[in-house]
């Protein structure tokens, strides 16, 4: 009996180390389902632009602009964990459907984008696409809208809290990934382990900005409670959408509720 107890002990504790080193691999998964453009905007009948920019610490960047020929405001769109900018392409016809010129990136390691991911890194990421829009595109701060889906409305609230913008939009997101992570493995101390924070529900209380938080009580993956505190923290400047279908597809099984749910907050917001 002792003799398990210690090889169950050593088991556990080799699990606790390699959560504890490979944590950026269980979140960032630039290779799920690839790294290869698999279509563009012109596909579904879109007009773009490629683009690449440069990050402050020597990235370099891809992704695509995405004109309007009569925008009502710009959209800086963050996406999620896995993939690239071809596989947003339902949600860039959204958008183009609400009137939005859109700017869509892949962070450091992704799609064509050079360098590794990580917590810090995709933050300057966000930083350069910000400055690529003001400085390179002279839009004006007061119409970018910034949109964030799952891990990307970290990354975006992180942003809202830097700069001064039109609002935010956070997708689909978790408060905080020690937060995420303790409910999906409450057999480890993720807490005590963890060294990613994306700390989307700090962010949020901080910009000063509109917030919609965009969340359905169907996600699989991120609970809807999530949504509801992220919600919380925006205070008087928050408004929740609350939306049907899985994390990934929810925005599409959602059809007209999603869209009108947009379109009411954007009405609300350019200056």
């Amino acid at each position: 009996m002792l003799r398990l107890l210690l090889m169950l002990a050593l088991v556990y504790g080799a699990l606790l180390l390699l959560l504890y080193l490979f944590q950026p691999r269980l979140l960032f998964l630039p290779g799920v389902p690839g790294r290869d453009l698999v279509a563009t905007p012109e596909h579904i009948g879109l007009e773009y632009r490629d683009i690449q920019f440069e990050t402050a610490d020597g990235e370099t960047l891809h992704g695509w602009w995405l004109p309007h020929a009569d925008p009502r405001a710009t959209l800086l769109f963050h996406h999620g964990n896995a993939g690239n900018v071809s596989h947003r392409l339902d949600s860039l016809q959204i958008f183009h459907d609400l009137g939005l010129e859109v700017l869509i990136f892949d962070y450091r390691g992704y799609g064509q984008s050079s360098g590794s991911p990580s917590e810090e890194g995709v933050y300057e990421d966000a930083h350069s696409a910000w400055r690529w829009l003001v400085d390179e595109q002279g839009v004006d701060p007061g119409s970018i809208v910034l949109f964030g889906r799952s891990m990307g409305g970290a990354v975006a609230a992180n942003l809202a809290e830097r700069i001064d913008a039109a609002g935010l939009i956070v997708e689909s997101t978790f408060t905080s990934v020690p937060d995420i992570g303790a409910e999906l493995y409450w057999w480890l101390p993720v807490r005590l382990l963890a060294r990613l924070e994306f700390n989307a529900a700090d962010h949020v209380a901080a910009a000063d900005m509109p917030v919609l938080v965009v969340h359905s009580p169907d996600d699989e993956i991120i609970p809807f409670s999530h949504g509801q505190r992220l919600y919380e923290a925006a205070g008087e400047r928050g408004t929740l959408l609350e939306i049907q279908g899985d994390h990934n597809t929810g925005f599409l099984a959602s059809g007209p509720l999603y869209r009108d749910g947009l379109d009411e907050f954007l009405s609300g917001l350019v200056r």
